[in-house]
């Protein structure tokens, strides 16, 4: 049976390393919670402009109506009533919440919460402006643990009532170092219906930005130690890559790698036969968990993609079919027996979900659809679709079935368009899949952005991980959350890249990829040209002077540290693994896995000269979490709080400035890198619950705490209530400078505070 329901341009195929409708992918173009050229708490009135008065920065005038759209989806059924079709299409006419999650363990997260629970939320409840009650932040009640939080207010409030610009500035913080994740509320489900645990292989299939990939790789270290599973991420843009890189940054993981591979035709990667009896064959790896959060429509995302509104044609679902069923059926093939996969989308088209979906289980039969209904209950969802309608050309002619479609009079000489196959339509069996096991989320039922989720398992029972999982157990070593240190970039290159919000991203300055460089090639080929990877010997000169100098026990696995170049010359830093990453880099081809980044930065270079000289490296900020347990107490230093607030105050404190006993300790040490530990304790109305570690360097005269200035001034505000730091005493100053001189100062915080340059940059 086919019907026209409306005329309109056919859709472009969109190739896998773009996500959405140009912009990126549609449900995370540019961050996981803002609106296209609109803020999230923005909206947009008839005059094209923000609740604030000021244009958006792409869309002068947004008419909220499809009528294309509008048909298409009342004639799928996606909704039981009028009454719950006009609810939906009010809903996605209302500005998106801002919503954000804590991240790192658990411990920390809850600590977190408490905490934003008593200082902040406690003086948002009864907040009144220009004589309306303005809504406090509400946790989300499905999320786990109550760790994910919403806010709906007007951007004009957050700037101009003080309690909520004081949140706001929190939230600045704290997402500036890791702590806090800006993510849309939707976004936060597929991870969490993936079930990570530590034991297990993990692939991201299409990775960036990042958010979900921060989720997973969370829960790979939920239990705080060293896991025995590894995360790979991939993203088949190269620029995107390295979005990825800088994205999950603040979250150092031993066990993480970073991909450039088209995700349809991603390689099968080799690792050692553990169960050879000696034989050094290798084996192909499977996975455990896999996310197919495929590039789609993003036609659920009309909340904050404004300009969905205007260019939505159903050709444009239909010419992403083909890519996400050939995405799935690899992430598929690649699975493990008893493993599972979670596939995702930003869109409500059955075209790109339940078609995909129902393709790929007839192809594979010894897959099926999960029974997810009593995970995260309280979750509202409705159920996935058995019946769906395709439009079948410009004039969106709709029909039911292939057969139909093929049916359709044409002019004579016409040919059948190739781009609409029979995995389109619903196949004969649809009714016996269990589709409506998928996960449809609307608007309405909770105030988010539209989404589809089908979590599928592959019939078997788990066999053993390839990577040997005992290798990986016994360091101690854990991911935390960290700041973003600033680090040079790499030897061999400088390109930048830039997220499409506009912030530059150094390609280079996030933690670094490993290749063994006895198996490591020449890279050739496209515009992949990264420098290559190399494991040190343990008897390197330079790492030998290394441990010795910051007292590393032998216990270390200095098998796993490397660098960045061929040589095997350690010339700004060294790196660590994991080493199930290890088994994977070095016995796989770089130019085929494509791998751009892995590992943790745990040793910067500190110039040579000066006085004591022989100091070669300190401690990065980065790794302090994955060395602590491996370093002499020789290389601590344990001060309290007030230490720790003269620490925050200036950058280069004198050691004569500083009380006992702390003083008498800094003047006895050694120019050089220690561990500075803060220890638990209450001080002047202030209290730490669990002991800090945090880089600190020893000159002559001086000290100084090598934490990035934003990460200073989160912990300042977390601990003290207010920023003490000297970055925050440049930007007030600067503040008021440019009032003086009549220029209008946007934002909380100026990341670009000048700050003077560190000992050892």
């Amino acid at each position: 049976m086919a019907a026209r329901i409306g005329r309109g341009r056919g859709g472009k195929n969109k190739g896998e390393g773009r996500k959405g409708k140009g912009k990126g992918k549609g449900e995370e173009p540019k961050s996981e919670s803002s609106t296209a050229g609109v803020s999230a708490s923005s909206t947009v009135g008839e005059n094209g402009l923000k609740d604030d008065g000021r244009a958006p920065r792409w869309i002068t005038s947004v008419d909220m109506k499809n009528d294309k759209y509008e048909a298409y989806y009342q004639a799928q059924d996606i909704v039981e009533s009028e009454h719950e079709w006009n609810a939906m299409m009010n809903s996605f006419r209302e500005p998106l919440p801002t919503t954000f999650r804590l991240t790192g363990s658990k411990t920390s997260a809850q600590d977190l919460n408490e905490y934003i629970k008593a200082t902040h939320i406690s003086h948002l409840n009864e907040v009144v402006f220009e004589g309306q009650k303005i809504p406090p932040p509400t946790q989300l009640l499905w999320y786990p643990d109550g760790l994910a939080w919403q806010l709906n207010v007007a951007k004009t409030v957050v700037r101009k009532q003080p309690e909520f610009k004081k949140f706001q500035n929190f939230l600045v913080y704290e997402t500036e170092v890791g702590n806090i994740s800006r993510q849309e509320a939707v976004s936060m489900i597929p991870p969490l219906l993936l079930d990570v645990k530590p034991h297990h292989i993990v692939l991201d299939m299409c990775a960036a930005p990042g958010s979900k990939t921060a989720q997973i790789i969370e829960a790979l270290h939920a239990d705080g130690s060293n896991p025995p599973g590894v995360l790979i991420a991939n993203d088949s843009d190269y620029k995107r890559s390295h979005m990825l890189i800088h994205q999950l940054s603040r979250l150092p993981s031993p066990s993480f790698m970073v991909t450039n591979v088209d995700a349809s035709i991603y390689p099968s990667l080799q690792v050692p036969n553990e169960n050879a009896k000696g034989n050094k064959k290798t084996t192909t790896l499977s996975f455990d968990r896999i996310l197919c959060d495929v590039p789609c429509s993003g036609d659920g995302t009309l909340r904050k993609n404004l300009g969905i509104w205007k260019s939505w044609h159903p050709g444009d679902g239909n010419g992403l079919h083909t890519l996400q069923l050939r995405i799935l059926l690899r992430g598929m093939r690649m699975l493990k027996p008893g493993g599972r996969l979670v596939y995702s989308t930003c869109s409500l088209n059955p075209v790109e979900n339940e078609a995909v979906v129902s393709a790929a289980l007839n192809i594979l039969p010894e897959f099926s659809l999960l029974d997810v209904s009593s995970s995260l209950p309280e979750l509202q969802r409705r159920p996935g679709l058995s019946k769906w309608k395709v439009a079948a050309d410009k004039q969106i002619t709709m029909c039911d079935t292939y057969e139909s479609f093929l049916s359709i009079p044409r002019p004579a000489g016409q040919k059948v368009s190739a781009k609409l196959t029979e995995t389109h339509f619903p196949p004969a069996n649809a009714a016996t899949l269990n589709l409506d096991r998928c996960l449809r989320i609307y608007p309405h039922l909770q105030d988010t952005g539209g989404f589809f989720v089908a979590v599928l398992v592959k019939a078997g029972t788990p066999k053993e991980a390839q990577p040997s999982a005992n290798q990986a157990s016994s360091s101690g070593v854990f991911a935390v959350k960290r700041e973003a240190e600033d680090e040079p970039p790499l030897e061999q290159s400088s390109k930048k890249v830039k997220t499409e919000d506009e912030a530059a991203i150094p390609a280079e300055s996030a933690d670094i990829a490993v290749s063994d460089i006895v198996q490591s090639e020449p890279l050739t080929g496209g515009s992949f040209n990264e420098a290559p990877f190399t494991f040190l010997p343990v008897d390197n000169p330079q790492l030998t002077a290394c441990l010795q100098n910051l007292k590393i026990k032998s216990s270390f696995p200095a098998d796993r540290l490397f660098v960045r170049n061929a040589e095997g010359d350690a010339l700004r830093g060294m790196y660590f693994c994991s080493p199930v990453v290890k088994q994977i880099i070095t016995h796989n081809a770089h130019e085929r896995t494509r791998l751009v980044n892995c590992g943790v930065k745990l040793f910067t270079k500190q110039p040579e000269g000066g006085e004591g000289g022989q100091v070669a490296f300190r401690f990065a900020d980065s790794g302090i979490a994955l060395i602590r347990s491996f370093v002499d107490d020789a290389s601590t230093i344990q001060c309290e709080l007030k230490d720790l607030k003269r620490l925050l105050e200036s950058y280069y404190p004198l050691c004569d400035g500083f009380v006992e006993p702390f003083r008498d300790i800094i003047t006895k040490k050694e120019l050089g890198s220690y561990i500075l530990e803060v220890q638990p304790g209450e001080w002047e109305g202030v209290s730490l619950r669990h002991q800090l570690d945090l880089p600190f360097w020893k000159s002559r005269a001086s000290v100084c705490l090598m934490v990035d200035k934003k990460a200073k001034s989160a912990l300042s505000l977390r601990l003290f209530g207010t920023d003490i730091t000297k970055a925050a005493e440049a930007t007030s100053k600067e503040r008021e400078e440019r009032i003086e001189e009549g220029t209008h100062m946007t934002g909380v915080v100026e990341s670009s505070a000048a700050t003077p340059t560190p000992i050892d940059e």
